[in-house]
């Protein structure tokens, strides 16, 4: 039973972050309680451990579904998410332990090896892999879970930035897998002041990537957020 609770647990999640599972589309338990071979509590455990995590919603006599997105959804995520990064990559360099550097190393090699092969749906697991693992570095309770639920949405916001269509589209994820790279080198080096400024840099990029496909037309982030030089 724990392995089809764990099976359960780890696929909703991979098909709500890749869209497979599209926003506010309702679960069935029925269907999932004999796909996954459960009974009905387990299958519930999981649907409240997601809940929890951010990425599904109970709703009394509806049932449960993926957490929606909606225009306050996005006009929420352009005007925090900058300020959320920024904090967590001040929090990381602080505090960041070895294992979960070289773990966070690894996710990059896995991210790098998506990139050769074309794999977008392994490309976009292994991004937000890599900035959850900022977030656990960090190490702060009160941050962690604004910092998970953001990722939810980036994830799914940005699905589109990992299957690039032109040369242009390439150059840009290219670019951000040089993100990565310095992140790390930066973060290994106790250097603060450069993990925030390659923050802004990398939420530049993905911001007016997501822009071209989802910004809800009308909303322009670029005032919103305060700039490198603003915070420091």
């Amino acid at each position: 039973m724990r392995a089809g609770k764990v099976a359960l647990y780890e696929d909703l999640k991979r098909l709500i972050l890749t869209m497979e599972l599209d926003p506010d589309e309702l679960l069935d338990e029925s269907s999932l309680t004999a796909q996954y071979g459960l009974s009905r509590t387990p299958v519930r455990e999981v649907f409240q451990r997601l809940a929890g995590e951010g990425y599904l919603e109970i709703v009394e006599k509806r049932g449960v579904r993926v957490i929606p997105m909606s225009h306050s959804t996005l006009r929420n995520f352009f005007l925090v998410a900058p300020m959320i990064y920024a904090a967590t990559g001040r929090l990381a360099v602080q505090n960041y332990k070895p294992a979960q550097l070289k773990a966070l190393k690894e996710t990059q090699k896995r991210f790098r090896k998506a990139m050769q092969t074309h794999d977008a749906e392994a490309l976009a697991l292994e991004n937000n892999r890599f900035h959850e693992l900022m977030g656990e570095m960090a190490g702060n309770p009160y941050l962690q879970p604004s910092l998970g639920r953001l990722l939810i949405d980036h994830c799914r916001i940005g699905h589109t930035f990992f299957r690039p269509q032109d040369e242009d589209m390439e150059q840009r994820l290219q670019l951000a897998a040089d993100h990565h790279d310095a992140f790390i080198t930066a973060i290994e080096a106790r250097d603060e002041q450069a993990v925030v400024d390659l923050v802004f840099e990398h939420w530049e990029l993905c911001r007016v990537n997501m822009e071209i496909f989802i910004a809800p037309q009308g909303l322009k982030t670029d005032h919103l957020i305060q700039t490198p030089e603003g915070n420091r």
